[in-house]
């Protein structure tokens, strides 16, 4: 993976804890027969569909070089996660929005409100299992950065997306099963449309971010600052190289392209530079395993002898 930790076991958890909160709210909509929970229903299904699109992002991400994608389908991730980057901020967001506006306008009061707070309750449960796999992977890609820099930085799509998605989840059931108990305890179901309106400008404010996390990636970054650094390192270490003059890197989903242009020294023939070009790239390819092309390109200059 392209930043260390595995982004399809985070999706997996993902999908699992959204169709389990599925169930569990299609069992209170069939007993209780309420239609808002049979609409719950079908949001946590277009939740299950968004770990779907990009489980075949992936897929498809890992599709071999043609002539046609000379540099492979990499980058096919990025389209994916910016679909669901979209989506999180219509189907969720704006919906949410719409429902939340409805029940100001229509106040209604709630009915067998033990259902939805322990459907709410097991929901809470279930996307805090999944959040917790989402940051053990978030973990081993931090290399020590913050949460917040390590979003900012990331090139794994589909993790930020992932990240994205449980936070604002988690958060969203915590607001409303904050807003089910002040309904109850305080007999105004006006806490009910406060609850869900601020469900949806968290979700649009986290679709927002991650989308633009992604937009990013899908135009073209180079790989993270920090492996970007040990790559120059690790070419200016080599004996052959006098000083790296450029260093171009693209990321392409989980794997990367490299360009380099360094000056050489210490080689005499055109054969001795071509051995130790193909030496310095089998090596790096070695070192840094997303790495899966590379274009290098050799000065030398001659020493200037005497007037």
């Amino acid at each position: 993976m392209a930043g260390g930790g595995d982004s399809k076991r985070a999706i997996i958890f993902a999908l699992g804890a959204n169709f389990a909160i599925a169930v569990a709210k299609g069992v209170a909509a069939f007993v209780t027969g309420s239609t808002a929970m049979l609409a719950e229903t079908v949001h946590s299904l277009a939740d299950c569909g968004n770990q779907l699109l990009l489980l075949l992002g992936l897929r498809k991400s890992a599709l071999p070089p043609t002539d046609e994608y000379p540099l492979g389908h990499g980058k096919e991730i990025y389209f994916w996660s910016f679909l669901v980057a979209v989506m999180l901020f219509t189907v969720g967001g704006i919906y949410s929005l719409y429902e939340g506006i409805h029940k100001l306008q229509n106040p209604e009061p709630l009915r067998q409100w033990w259902w939805a707070a322990g459907v709410l309750v097991f929901a809470i449960i279930a996307e805090s299992i999944s959040m917790r796999a989402c940051l053990q992977e978030v973990t081993k890609s931090r290399n020590g950065r913050s949460i917040y820099r390590w979003f900012r930085e990331s090139r794994q799509a589909e993790l930020v997306v992932i990240f994205g998605e449980d936070l604002a989840a988690l958060l969203g059931l915590i607001f409303a099963l904050f807003a089910v108990l002040m309904s109850v305890f305080t007999g105004n179901p006006i806490w009910d449309a406060i609850g869900t309106l601020m469900i949806g400008v968290l979700l649009i404010v986290v679709a927002v971010f991650v989308a633009r996390e992604v937009k990013a990636m899908l135009i073209g970054q180079s790989l993270e600052p920090y492996r970007q650094a040990e790559i120059r390192a690790f070419i200016e270490k080599q004996p052959s190289i006098k000083h790296v003059i450029s260093l171009i890197t693209l990321q392409l989903g989980n794997e990367a392209m490299v360009s380099v242009q360094a000056e050489m020294q210490g080689l005499q023939t055109a054969q001795e530079l071509t051995d130790e070009i193909n030496r310095i790239e089998r090596a790096m390819k070695t070192q840094f395993g997303e790495i899966r092309f590379s274009f290098f390109e050799p000065e030398i200059r001659p020493a200037v002898g005497p007037n």
